[in-house]
């Protein structure tokens, strides 16, 4: 199993920044990839931005240039991602899920809540 948490949602002023992270934590060798998904009211989760266990990165069209993923190894006990959102959008509002994918399947954080607003 792997254990995942999020934290770092909020309100935000369209333009401003956000950082989310996400704690993943248990069979971290297992973890091939990581990423955040989003999913807006009324529509489907969509990937926004996947690191892989090699650093490649892959971002979704609409927050290319703004958002960045990255991770952090602090021991073999628990792996940090984050989400460095820039530039926010109205349109970035959205319940932001933190994700991984591995030798033993896939796993989801419980979501957390980012609005764009003025």
């Amino acid at each position: 199993q792997v254990q995942l948490v999020e934290s770092g949602g909020g309100l935000v002023q369209p333009g401003g920044s956000l950082r989310l992270s996400c704690a993943a934590s248990g069979n971290i060798f297992t973890i091939n990839a990581m990423g955040w998904y989003r999913q807006a009211p009324g529509k489907e989760r969509e990937l926004v931005a996947l690191i892989t266990k090699s650093g490649t990165t892959n971002y979704a069209d609409s927050v290319k240039g703004r958002f960045i993923i990255s991770t952090i190894s602090r021991d073999n006990a628990k792996n940090t991602m984050y989400l460095q959102m820039n530039s926010l959008k109205p349109e970035d509002t959205a319940v932001y899920y933190c994700n991984t994918r591995g030798a033993l399947g896939n796993f989801w954080g419980q979501g957390t809540q980012v609005t764009v607003s003025s």
